[in-house]
C-alpha cells in the first residue's frame, strides 16, 4: 500500500461518502457478529469504524480480519459509507460513517496487553474500559501504550497547542527564542544541583541548570533585550506528589522595563494560554502584597475563590478577663479568626469541640482554638461567659456576624503559628463545606516579598535568589535587622492557590550586587569563585532588566484540569523520582566510574585492601567485620606474630625461601575479561539460597561488631 495516499481516521467527513480511502492505525476494539466484523481503527487523529463483510471483502481478507486482536497495527483500504439511522455512535467524531474494507495488511502484531488501552465504547451507551483502576507505575512502565489512549493523546496535543500559543504571542511582542546551556557551573539557587562528571576534566563536574537565570541576564547585558525559552530545568529536591526532578518552564527576560510591563505581558499571555483550554480568566488580575496575603489567608499563594479571610481581633481582647487570651497577649501574641457564614448547621458543637478543637487544629500546629456560634442574635460557646458584652459586641462588628455564622479564633504568642494554623484550617473548612466554586479561576499577583529570610545560624538567605532587586539600595549589609526589613521587587503569579510562576526586577548595578552577596555572608573570594564571570559582565554597562518564569507543566495541568502534572508529560518520573519505563536511576559499571575517576574521588580515603602499606590488623578487622579496641590490639599483634613464625617454619620445611601462608598456589580466581556475566544459579536464586541475609541480588554481610 502507498502510504502517501493515507487518510487520517478522525478527519473523515460525510462529504467523503462513496470515496475509496487508505487508512492505517491500531485496532482499538472489535465486535464479531457472526461473519460480520466491526472494528474501531485508531490513529493520532481519532477513531473510525471499519467493517469486514463477506459480501464485500474477499474470503481471505475476512479470514485474516478474524485473527485481529487489540493493538494490532494494520492498514486497510475501503469505501466510506454513511451509517444507517439509529446505528450512529455519538461518542466518536466519525460516528455517523464507517468504512467497508476490501483490502487488509497486518503491519505488526501485538502481545497481550498489560492493561486496556481503548477508552471508547463501540456502541452508544456501553461502558468503556478506561484505565482508572490501573496502577500509575504500571502505566508509566508501559507509557508508550498509555500514550495511545485518547485522553493522554489529547493532553499532549493540547500541551503542544499551548506551547505554540506562547511562541506565537511572544514572537508578536518582539521576543527572541534563545537556547542556553544544559551543562553549566553549579551555583546556589535554592535546591540541590544534579551533577554531571566530566571525563576530559577528571574530578570536575558540570551541573544541570535549576533555571537559566544567569544566562538570561547575560543575554540582557549582551543587548538581546527580549528573550524567551521553553527551558528544561533540573532540581534535586525532596519528593512531593506533584513535583518532577526535571520540568519545563517558560523563561522570559526583558530590558528597559518595569513591573507594569511584565504584569501586562504575562496577564495577556496567561489569558491566551487558558483560552486554548476553553477557560476565560478575569482581567485585570488582582494584586496583593505578601504581607496582606499572609495576614489574611496565612499563605503566600492564597486561594481567592472563596472568602474566610482572617480578621485580627487582638485589640478586642486588650483588657480581657479570659486568662488564656490574657496570658498570650502579655507574651506579645496575637488573636485572629474567621467567620464561617451560614454554616452553623454543618458545624455542630460536637464537631467544633471534639474534632476541630481537640484534633484538627492541633495537627496544624496550634495549641487549640476558640469557637462561637451565633443563634437568635446571641453567641453560643462553652467559654462565652468569660467575655464581657463589650467584647462580644466588638466581635460581632469585626466579623459582621449574623445568625447561623460560626466564629473560630486562634491565639498564640507566635504570629507565624496563628497565621499558619488558621491558613490550613481555612483550606480544610472550604473543602469540607464545599465553599470552593467549581470551574472558577482567581488569578492574583503577590508582590513585595521580603528580600531576605533569617537563618538558624543568625544570618540571612535570599527569599527568591540573590539577583533580585531590593526596594531600596541604602542599607547596611551587616545589619541583620535592617536586612530583614527590606522588601524585594519580586512578584509571583498565583491561581487558585497554586503558584504558576514568579520573577523579579533584577539588580543591574555591580556595587549593589556585591553588597547583596556580602549580606549573604559570601567573602570576596567566594563571590569571585561562584559568580566571577557573572559580575565581570556588569562592568560593561548592564541595562535595567527583569523577567519571570512560568511552570509550564503545572500551567498545562491546571488548564486541562488533570489530577496530576504527570498526565500532561510524555515520559514523567513517578512520585519517587524514578522512571518505571527505563529503570532510571540505575547503577553503572565500575569501568564507567573508573573512567570518570569516581572510584576514589579526591584520593582522600584509602580503599580497604588496596594500599600496600596497610596495617594488617586494620585489614583483618575490616575483612572480618569485627572492630578491635585499643586494649585488644596488642593481643592480636601477638597472634599475628605467632602466625608469621608458623608460616616461616612451614616454608623452611617445604624448602621455600619465603613464609608460606597457604599450601595452594596463588592464582587469579576471577573470570577473565570485564564483561558482566550472571551465574545461572543467581538467576534461579539457588546461589544465595543458604545466605543468612540477602539484599537485592547480593549477599548481605553483618555490620562491624564493636
Amino acid at each position: 500500500m502507498l502510504f502517501s495516499e493515507r487518510v487520517f481516521c478522525g478527519q473523515l467527513t460525510l462529504g467523503e461518502v462513496g470515496r475509496r480511502v487508505l487508512l492505517a492505525g491500531w485496532v482499538d476494539a472489535f465486535r464479531d457478529h457472526g461473519g460480520l466484523l466491526f472494528i474501531h481503527l485508531r490513529d493520532r487523529s481519532g477513531i473510525v469504524q471499519i467493517v469486514f463483510s463477506p459480501e464485500i471483502a474477499a474470503a481471505d481478507v475476512c479470514r485474516r480480519a478474524a485473527g485481529l486482536r487489540a493493538e494490532y497495527c494494520i492498514a486497510v483500504r475501503g469505501e466510506v459509507k454513511q451509517r444507517r439511522e439509529g446505528t450512529e455512535n455519538p461518542h466518536i467524531e466519525t460516528g455517523s460513517m464507517e468504512v467497508l474494507v476490501t483490502e487488509l495488511e497486518v503491519l505488526s502484531e501485538s502481545d497481550a496487553l498489560p492493561f486496556a488501552v481503548s477508552d471508547k465504547a463501540m456502541v452508544a451507551g456501553a461502558p468503556s474500559a478506561g484505565t482508572d483502576t490501573v496502577a500509575e507505575d504500571l502505566r508509566l512502565q508501559y507509557r508508550y501504550l498509555d500514550i495511545r489512549r485518547t485522553s493522554m493523546r489529547d493532553n499532549l496535543i493540547a500541551r503542544h497547542r499551548i506551547f505554540q500559543c506562547v511562541r506565537d504571542f511572544l514572537d508578536s511582542r518582539g521576543f527572541v527564542e534563545i537556547e542556553t546551556p544544559v551543562l553549566t557551573m553549579s551555583t546556589p539557587e535554592g535546591a540541590r544541583d544534579y551533577l554531571v562528571p566530566s571525563r576530559v576534566h577528571p574530578e570536575n563536574f558540570y551541573a544541570l541548570p535549576q533555571s537559566p537565570q544567569l544566562f538570561k541576564q547575560l543575554l540582557m547585558i549582551g543587548g538581546m533585550e527580549r528573550y524567551f525559552q521553553l527551558a528544561r530545568c533540573f532540581r534535586d529536591e525532596d519528593l512531593r506528589p506533584n513535583r518532577q526532578p526535571e520540568f519545563t518552564q517558560l523563561d522570559i527576560e526583558a530590558s528597559f522595563i518595569d513591573e507594569e510591563f511584565l504584569y501586562e505581558l504575562i496577564e495577556e499571555l496567561t489569558v491566551r494560554m487558558f483560552a486554548v483550554g476553553g477557560i476565560t480568566l478575569p482581567r485585570p488580575f488582582a494584586r496583593m502584597t505578601h504581607a496582606e496575603a499572609m495576614d489574611t489567608t496565612g499563605s503566600d499563594r492564597p486561594d481567592l475563590r472563596f472568602g474566610l479571610r482572617f480578621v485580627d481581633v487582638t485589640s478586642v481582647f486588650a483588657q480581657t478577663r479570659y486568662s488564656i487570651f490574657r496570658q498570650i497577649l502579655e507574651r506579645g501574641g496575637c488573636i485572629k479568626g474567621i467567620n464561617i457564614q451560614g454554616q452553623s448547621g454543618q458545624l455542630s458543637k460536637n464537631v467544633l469541640q471534639n474534632e476541630y478543637a481537640k484534633e484538627i487544629v492541633p495537627s496544624f500546629g496550634a495549641k487549640g482554638m476558640t469557637w462561637m456560634r451565633v443563634e437568635d442574635g446571641k453567641f453560643e460557646s462553652n467559654i462565652v461567659q468569660f467575655f464581657s458584652e463589650l467584647e462580644l459586641e466588638a466581635l460581632r462588628g469585626k466579623f459582621s456576624a449574623a445568625d447561623g455564622d460560626v466564629l473560630i479564633l486562634i491565639a498564640d504568642p507566635s504570629h507565624a503559628t496563628v497565621t499558619s494554623a488558621l491558613g490550613q484550617l481555612r483550606l480544610h473548612l472550604a473543602n469540607r463545606l464545599g465553599l470552593i466554586p467549581s470551574n472558577s479561576f482567581c488569578p492574583v499577583w503577590i508582590t513585595e516579598f521580603p528580600l531576605f529570610e533569617a537563618t538558624d545560624e543568625g544570618g540571612v538567605t535570599s527569599s527568591h535568589h540573590p539577583f533580585t532587586a531590593p526596594d531600596r539600595a541604602d542599607f547596611d549589609p551587616k545589619n541583620i535587622e535592617e536586612l530583614l526589613s527590606l522588601r524585594s521587587r519580586a512578584y509571583d503569579l498565583v491561581i487558585n492557590g497554586e503558584e504558576l510562576g514568579g520573577g523579579s526586577i533584577r539588580i543591574n548595578d555591580r556595587d549593589l550586587q556585591r553588597r547583596i552577596f556580602a549580606a549573604l555572608g559570601l567573602t570576596e573570594a567566594e563571590t569571585k569563585e561562584k559568580f566571577g564571570f557573572f559580575l565581570r559582565a556588569f562592568d560593561f554597562g548592564a541595562p535595567p532588566h527583569g523577567g519571570l518564569a512560568l511552570g509550564m507543566d503545572r500551567a498545562v495541568s491546571m488548564i486541562l484540569k488533570t489530577p496530576s502534572i504527570r498526565e500532561v508529560i510524555a515520559f514523567p518520573k513517578n512520585r519517587g523520582a524514578a522512571c518505571p519505563l527505563t529503570g532510571a536511576p540505575s547503577p553503572v559499571k565500575r569501568e564507567q566510574l573508573a573512567e570518570l575517576g569516581l572510584l576514589n574521588l579526591g584520593s582522600q580515603d584509602v580503599l580497604p585492601g588496596t594500599a600496600e602499606n596497610e596495617n594488617r590488623i586494620d585489614r583483618l578487622s575490616w575483612v572480618s567485620r569485627i572492630g578491635l579496641s585499643a586494649d585488644e590490639r596488642p593481643g592480636m599483634e601477638d597472634v599475628l606474630a605467632q602466625a608469621d613464625a608458623l608460616a616461616l617454619l612451614a616454608a623452611q620445611n617445604a624448602g621455600e625461601g619465603e613464609a608460606l601462608y597457604t599450601v595452594a598456589p596463588v592464582a587469579n580466581r576471577t573470570r577473565p575479561g570485564i564483561q558482566e556475566k550472571c551465574s545461572p544459579l543467581a538467576e534461579t536464586g539457588q546461589l544465595l539460597s543458604r545466605a543468612p541475609a540477602v539484599k537485592g541480588r547480593f549477599f548481605k554481610v553483618a555490620s562491624i561488631l564493636e
